[in-house]
């Protein structure tokens, strides 16, 4: 049977939270938490690959303990088991440090893996790294942004959209991917199912010591990424009222912008090319 991992991430329901301006993260405990959209995705992917060739799916998560809450969704929508990577020693890991460490946890509860399955990126960061690090640290191939996949025997076959084409790609298992939310839209838990998976299943919980990993090699001091400033962005916009005759006020709006709208067009404006100064050829 097919043995599928699936990393997932609870990130905050709202997207605009406090930042620490010290640690530069976020305040998340400000906020009830939700299973990462693309995660999702990605898990609805699994599940159908289990309901069409069978396979047995393990949900994994890096976080606080009220992270538990997505694994035990994840189970509710059909994975078979929920493991929760949870330590505070873990906390504040920058991507290459949780790669590493989401792989030496696959070591311990699946090193028999087929298939790791993530979400192509999260809402309160937008990296899109974890997964192609986790396929590095795992050495195994890995693919970015699938839309569709399909398993013939050892052989994963999936195809992708990139810079507008549609790219059909095979790779040999074991091997990862990242679902993007343009397909495999999850399903509805109907609330009986939600009410069975938080009451009779157990999550199991991971720290430092069981995954053998020193409490020096995970977590903010272990991570090598620096936050060097956290700030909003703020939009500036500036009015500008043209006044005259039809011809001043479009010979002065290119005059002022005609780089900026030729730059939109994708073709280099002269003088005479706008609509005014075509009308004008016309009419000759």
């Amino acid at each position: 049977m097919l043995k599928i991992i699936v990393c997932m991430k609870q990130v905050p329901m709202v997207s605009e939270l406090p930042w620490d301006a010290r640690t530069g993260t976020l305040k998340r405990e400000l906020a009830d938490g939700m299973m990462n959209p693309a995660c999702k995705h990605a898990l609805e992917a699994a599940l159908q690959l289990k309901h069409g060739i069978g396979a047995q799916i393990t949900a994994i998560t890096m976080g606080p303990p009220a992270a538990r809450e997505i694994l035990h969704e994840a189970i509710a929508m059909g994975a078979d088991r929920g493991v929760l990577l949870s330590d505070p020693r873990m906390a504040g890991a920058d991507t290459y440090v949780t790669s590493d460490t989401l792989a030496r946890a696959i070591g311990r509860v699946c090193p028999d893996f087929d298939l790791v399955m993530c979400g192509c990126h999260t809402t309160d960061s937008e990296t899109a790294q974890v997964g192609p690090q986790l396929s590095e640290t795992l050495d195994i191939p890995g693919a970015a942004y699938v839309e569709h996949l399909e398993i013939d025997g050892r052989t994963l076959r999936m195809q992708r959209e990139a810079d507008d084409f549609l790219e059909t790609l095979e790779m040999d298992l074991p091997g990862l991917v990242t679902v993007t939310t343009r397909a495999y839209t999850p399903r509805y838990v109907a609330m009986s199912g939600l009410q069975d998976a938080f009451g009779e299943v157990d999550i199991e919980t991971l720290g430092c010591e069981d995954l053998g990993l020193d409490p020096h090699a995970a977590g903010m001091k272990a991570s090598p990424t620096r936050i060097l400033d956290v700030y909003s962005a703020v939009a500036q916009k500036e009015n500008l009222v043209l006044k005259g005759s039809p011809k001043k006020v479009v010979d002065e709006l290119f005059e002022r912008f005609g780089d900026r709208i030729g730059g939109a067009m994708g073709k280099d404006l002269t003088p005479h090319d706008h609509p005014l100064e075509r009308g004008r050829k016309k009419d000759a």
